[in-house]
């Protein structure tokens, strides 16, 4: 019987196993990056900035140069990256509760400024790493760690919407938000990713894409109960779409 290749791993990616929670998208998100920047052919050329949550470890598996940054200020180390070396491809990897929470002001004023940099956001609306406690992009009514019997909006406020807060700022230049629940919406993702590149390969300011994503351990639920999640729960709260796009005058 002969075989026939059907998948082959990205280049873009080391070795390296990932350390994951089962059913958790961080792994499909790598996937992505990776293959954009391989298909791109500029591996050779990007370097990333890893932030500090679950994905603190990402500088082992992104193939190309990588350097880690103090949590929430990705955006400041990939600004003074960008700036020194304006040839290169520069990009943050971030969890929500890095870029949204402490690190808020560094994606705000990096966009405002319309830094040439590419933002990878990964909202999965709770603090993974740290055992679970509500993220500033928790939903309203949803039970965390810190926050036992739900969200309340009286007390903890309304989550914050990244996309269409940093599409109202002059510098942005590509905004987009895409989910990670299907293959359908996962190629989707890889298309905004790519896009996002573009962006800054055509050096026209910050770009950015969310992706929504899961955390079964900490959402106390199955990996295929935590895809049902993010359409169920999440994308009527932060819906799908690109919300700003310089290069289609959008």
């Amino acid at each position: 019987m002969t075989m026939k290749t059907v998948f082959t791993k990205t280049i873009g990616l080391t070795e390296n196993p990932t350390h994951y929670c089962p059913g958790c998208t961080h792994g499909i998100i790598h996937r992505l990056v990776g293959e954009v920047l391989e298909e791109m052919g500029i591996l050779e050329d990007t370097i990333g900035v890893a932030s500090v949550g679950c994905s603190v470890l990402s500088y082992e598996y992104f193939n190309c140069d990588m350097t880690q940054a103090a949590h929430g200020r990705a955006p400041a180390v990939a600004t003074g990256v960008k700036r020194v070396l304006p040839d290169r491809f520069v990009f943050t990897y971030q969890g929500d509760g890095d870029l949204a929470s402490i690190g808020i002001s560094e994606v705000i004023h990096a966009a405002a400024r319309g830094e040439k940099i590419t933002v990878i956001f990964v909202n999965n609306a709770i603090y993974g790493m740290t055992g679970g406690q509500m993220a500033p992009t928790t939903l309203i009514g949803q039970k965390t760690a810190t926050t036992p019997f739900g969200r309340d909006e009286s007390v903890q406020g309304s989550p914050i919407k990244v996309c269409e807060m940093l599409a109202t700022l002059d510098g942005t230049a590509y905004i987009e938000r895409v989910s990670t629940h299907d293959v359908n919406h996962i190629q989707k993702a890889k298309r905004a990713i790519r896009k996002a590149f573009e962006v800054q390969k055509n050096g026209l300011g910050f770009s950015m894409v969310e992706l929504l994503s899961t955390c079964p351990t900490n959402w106390g639920i199955d990996p295929y109960e935590s895809l049902v999640w993010i359409k169920n729960n999440m994308i009527p709260v932060y819906p799908l779409g690109v919300y700003k796009n310089k290069q289609e005058g959008k």
